[in-house]
């Protein structure tokens, strides 16, 4: 588990913070008035507003794509979500400027959710047929979560600072440790661990979470980090993080 990184860049990340903001508050509003968008409960919200694979498909409810990214399954998706995008994306917002990062992060949610629809469409029929693994067919189970616009925000962390260190909290047996690791292990570790439970999710054997869709947002955030990123300071950061020390750029 992450518990902070380098702040190589200090800039008030303005669009990270209203994100955690944003969501924490839709959370908590329809959790205790699902009213509010006309549901009896928050389950009944979840199913309303959650992305559908099969509506995705017919070119329906696509407005569930941006919808679904600021719900959460419970308490605990929101909170392990937000810690993330805390630790992760105010470095990321620093390197592309306001405006051009909260576009990368819709943008890679978009693509969490395209690779998310693509995974329910490549499970074999024959597994989907097979009541004693599925309870529910996976077409018409709504996706909630930011997870994979967040997904993005680690992909791009990923290519911009992949020498930064990040203080991860572990159990050597049963003893609490904390050790500093380089980002690009830290994050290609996760990113391996997603890529195989997305394969195994492909047998239709239910876990609960979209894999795919943490992949997806994952290699959208690195294909699209290219054109988002100001190169600029990524050179200065390149500078910093090898031994020169610039003292981090301020804005």
């Amino acid at each position: 588990m992450p518990i902070g990184d380098e702040n190589i860049i200090r800039r008030t990340p303005i669009v990270n913070y209203s994100l955690i903001a944003v969501n924490t508050i839709v959370f908590f509003t329809l959790w205790l008035a699902p009213g509010i968008v006309g549901c009896k409960t928050y389950e009944e919200v979840i199913w309303a507003y959650g992305v559908k694979p099969y509506q995705i498909i017919q070119l329906q409810g696509l407005w569930t794509i941006l919808t679904g990214m600021f719900l959460h399954a419970d308490i605990i998706h929101l909170l392990g979500n937000m810690w993330f995008l805390a630790i992760f994306g105010d470095n990321i917002e620093a390197i592309m400027g306001h405006l051009r990062y909260l576009v990368f992060y819709l943008l890679s949610g978009v693509g969490a959710v395209v690779f998310h629809v693509l995974s329910v469409a490549f499970i074999p029929p024959q597994a989907l047929l097979n009541s004693a693994y599925l309870t529910i067919n996976p077409w018409v189970v709504p996706a909630v979560g930011a997870s994979g616009a967040i997904s993005g925000v680690l992909g791009a962390y990923f290519l911009t600072y992949p020498n930064s260190r990040v203080r991860v909290f572990a159990f050597w047996w049963f003893f609490p440790i904390t050790m500093v690791v380089p980002a690009s292990l830290y994050i290609g570790f996760w990113f391996i661990f997603q890529l195989i439970m997305g394969f195994w999710s492909l047998t239709g054997i239910s876990s609960g979470v979209a894999y795919w869709a943490h992949v997806g947002g994952f290699i959208t955030g690195m294909g699209l980090s290219y054109f988002f990123v100001d190169k600029r300071l990524v050179r200065l950061i390149k500078s910093y993080i090898y031994g020169y020390r610039l003292g981090g750029v301020w804005a």
